[in-house]
């Protein structure tokens, strides 16, 4: 007789004439479970830097970064981090990252490069960006889950060049619309049943019929589209491949159900108008939730934008702070900094609660944080500064992933962060963007 705990979706089928399906994991199936645990990777963006107060105001303990550390990366939570506290052992501060394009390129670039490393000037005629690290990595883990990447913001979209409105740009460097209203994200996760991919496919082919009567009524009359409009086209046409990609992965699954889970306490109401935590922990929760369901294994969020743009600026007057989060950024005084410590006290809790809903939902093998690399962060430390770039590491316990460190030595391209990242995923790439090597530190010794 076969051994029970040895059984395998192969042997499975094997005894199933004519079905040719992608069965989901059993617990039964133990052995090719244990070998299949999920690795998953998240982004979490601020825009407009960290807090890291002048020494002469005497509010040291509102700097994002830990000013009180010792040389073995021992170190202290500071005031704005400190619901941080409870994660100590599951997260790491890194200093001194910085992207080699950043200083040279117009400092409002610095989300659009986040994920990228991108050159000032793209070979490539009509690119404008290079392959972000999530799209990397959902290239290479999408076989495993039905959505190949959820990309979110609080604005949705794609916002304009230095102004984005995502963080995500496709293998093609374009980039890919954010979504950013609750109630359809979770329609896309957990309602993808026949009737509304077919809504969607229909949906989808109307559109496209739409670009082909654009482009054709150009031809006809001679006309070119100036740059403006190719960049609008070239961004519609992006949101259409995004769209038809997710449709073909989700209905290889549309058969197979979604696992089990209380939702119960989600607001799908819940928008950016409204409270801004209560927004962002509804967010926060879809992103758990899916990542629980392994409906996708790359997320990024981007929370707010740079130089003012989009209705989080507004997020600090409606928690009584003094002023709107860019003009927070480039307060000089103490009572600016510490506003500005104090909104990244807010976006700590909302990181914090997201932590702690990863932690509590179990895989097979250790928790969903355990098996999940978290990276939060911001393109520039304070006053649109690109070097010494506020980012914090969090989870990724069974990934080799050591935390507990604030670590820092000199200057370091975010790359080679970036490709110690793929590696701990498992995925071997000798390079990203312009990454000289891994890191070299305790965090991934492991890896």
């Amino acid at each position: 007789m076969m051994d029970i705990h040895k059984l395998s979706r192969r042997d499975v089928l094997k005894g199933v004439a004519g079905v040719s399906l992608a069965l989901p994991f059993l617990e039964i199936m133990g052995v090719e479970k244990s070998r299949q645990v999920p690795r998953r990777f998240c982004a979490l963006y601020t825009a407009n830097g960290m807090a890291l107060p002048r020494h002469e105001h005497e509010i040291d303990d509102w700097s994002w970064f830990p000013r009180k550390h010792d040389a073995h990366g021992n170190f202290e939570f500071g005031q704005s981090t400190a619901p941080l506290r409870p994660f100590r052992e599951h997260l790491s501060f890194i200093g001194g990252l910085y992207h080699p394009s950043g200083p040279k390129a117009d400092p409002h670039t610095c989300s659009d490069m986040w994920l990228t490393g991108a050159p000032l000037h793209n070979p490539r005629p009509g690119a404008y960006n290079s392959v972000g690290l999530d799209q990397l990595i959902a290239r290479h883990t999408k076989r495993h889950c039905r959505q190949p990447s959820l990309v979110l913001s609080v604005d949705a979209g794609t916002g304009f060049s230095s102004r984005t409105g995502t963080i995500s740009y496709n293998l093609e460097g374009h980039p890919i619309p954010a979504e950013n209203n609750p109630r359809r994200i979770f329609d896309r996760l957990f309602r993808g049943d026949r009737a509304s991919m077919e809504r969607q496919r229909g949906d989808l082919k109307r559109r496209i019929k739409l670009v082909d009567a654009v482009l054709e009524n150009t031809r006809a009359l001679n006309h070119t589209l100036g740059r403006a409009d190719r960049q609008k086209m070239d961004q519609y046409l992006t949101s259409l491949n995004e769209l038809e990609s997710r449709l073909i992965a989700s209905e290889k699954w549309v058969d197979i159900p979604v696992k089990q889970q209380d939702r119960s306490y989600l607001d799908l109401n819940a928008n950016n108008e409204g409270e801004p935590a209560d927004y962002y922990r509804n967010m926060l929760d879809l992103i758990a939730l899916a990542f629980d369901a392994d409906i996708t294994r790359s997320v990024t969020f981007m929370m707010n934008r740079e130089d003012g743009m989009g209705i989080s600026d507004t997020f600090p007057l409606k928690l009584g702070l003094s002023h709107t989060h860019h003009s927070l950024s480039h307060a000089g005084d103490k009572p600016g900094q510490l506003n500005f410590g104090k909104y990244d006290l807010f976006l700590s809790h909302q990181l914090a609660f997201f932590l702690k809903r990863l932690q509590e939902f179990q895989d097979t093998e250790g928790s969903v944080l355990d098996n999940s690399i978290i990276l939060y962060g911001s393109g520039a430390s304070t006053t649109h500064n690109p070097r010494n770039l506020p980012t914090l590491l969090a989870g990724g316990r069974n990934m080799g992933l050591q935390h507990g460190f604030y670590w820092k030595d000199g200057e370091t391209r975010m790359s080679n962060l970036y490709l110690s990242i793929l590696h701990s995923m498992g995925i071997t790439e000798q390079t990203f963007a312009d990454s000289t090597g891994t890191l070299k530190h305790t965090l991934f010794s492991g890896a």
